[in-house]
């Protein structure tokens, strides 16, 4: 664990993505952003395979840990096992507009019941004192008005004594939008997230949604206490070579994507030797020389024979090669 969270550059929660192996790789590229988990129920967490699903690897760090649910005392008791397991912040879910989350009674729908959320920060924090315990969260939801809901949301969780607010800059649409629409279609609104932070400087405001890269969470995010990367990190890590450098004056990890995949390749052989397909953890590497020379073959090679039964370290090293000389010049972003 490590003693302060900033929450300079942050990659988003995202399911089905940021899972413990995509987290890894990570590292390769950044040292100092903060990395969440996907989104974990706290029903999960009680009653499911803790290992599978909050299990993470100390390169990780520093990681967080979001939680969804809406029950006060079940929320507490999973803050308590991420606390307990490591994490160096626990986040909650008030923002993920999916038909399942909804049933359950929590994510985004939570954003018409801020004093809820405010009982449910306050069991997790009680459960987890010695870490922080943020919520992420949306403009509103459906026809609420974003000036409003927004700015009485954040009052009324504050006033229970949250300081951290990642708010994701468009409302949700909980009927007639998809997940992947709601993520596209509510327009962005910076300017409202910027409001809010002059009118509350007590607290950490963080900024997401439709952010491109590092120099684009900068700009956005400028006058802010932070701002988080969502698709554009996962989907183009290689943008993740310019955080360490460009946010926090630090030289990145690896001098070049191809020394960031030399470096990750431990990592890959223990999760092998430990039973893991190489598919699993080399997924999140596909998209590192997205519009570079070489990236096609890259990724082709990749998603081809990795998949196959017994694949091994020589598919990445076969990748490699294919990349070309002109890839095996350090090709950093930036």
């Amino acid at each position: 664990m490590i003693d302060y969270v900033s929450h300079k550059l942050a990659v988003a929660p995202m399911m089905d993505w940021t899972d413990r192996h995509c987290r890894a790789f990570h590292r390769a590229l950044t040292r100092r952003a903060l990395l969440y988990t996907e989104m974990v129920t706290a029903d999960a967490v009680l009653h499911g395979d803790r290992d599978r699903l909050i299990g993470f690897s100390p390169v990780e760090h520093p990681v967080a840990l979001q939680l969804g649910g809406a029950e006060p005392e079940r929320l507490a008791r999973a803050a308590a096992i991420g606390a307990r397991a490591g994490y160096d912040e626990i986040n909650l879910n008030v923002g993920c507009p999916s038909d399942r989350v909804q049933s359950g009674r929590f994510g985004a729908c939570l954003m018409r019941e801020p004093a809820l959320v405010a009982s449910l920060w306050s069991a997790m924090a009680g459960a987890a004192p010695d870490i922080p315990v943020t919520v992420k969260h949306r403009l509103g939801v459906d026809d609420q008005d974003p000036e409003q809901s927004l700015f009485a949301f954040v009052e009324a969780v504050a006033n229970a004594g949250c300081t951290t607010f990642i708010v994701h800059a468009r409302k949700a649409w909980l009927e007639g939008l998809s997940p992947k629409e709601n993520r596209e279609i509510p327009p962005l609104d910076y300017a409202l997230v910027h409001r809010l932070k002059r009118a509350r400087p007590d607290l950490t405001i963080v900024l997401n949604g439709g952010l491109r890269d590092v120099a684009d969470a900068r700009d956005h995010g400028a006058g802010l206490d932070g701002a988080m990367l969502g698709r554009a990190a996962y989907q183009r890590p290689a943008v993740l070579m310019d955080v360490d450098p460009l946010v926090f004056g630090e030289a990145a990890p690896s001098a070049s994507l191809i020394e960031a995949v030399e470096r990750h390749l431990p990592y890959l052989a223990r999760g092998l030797a430990a039973g893991t397909p190489l598919h699993a953890m080399a997924r999140p590497m596909l998209g590192l020389f997205h519009g570079l020379p070489g990236g096609r073959l890259w990724r082709r090679r990749i998603s081809e024979d990795a998949p196959r039964r017994g694949a091994g370290l020589e598919v990445i090293h076969a990748a490699l090669a294919e990349m070309g000389a002109a890839t095996r010049a350090p090709a950093t972003v930036g």
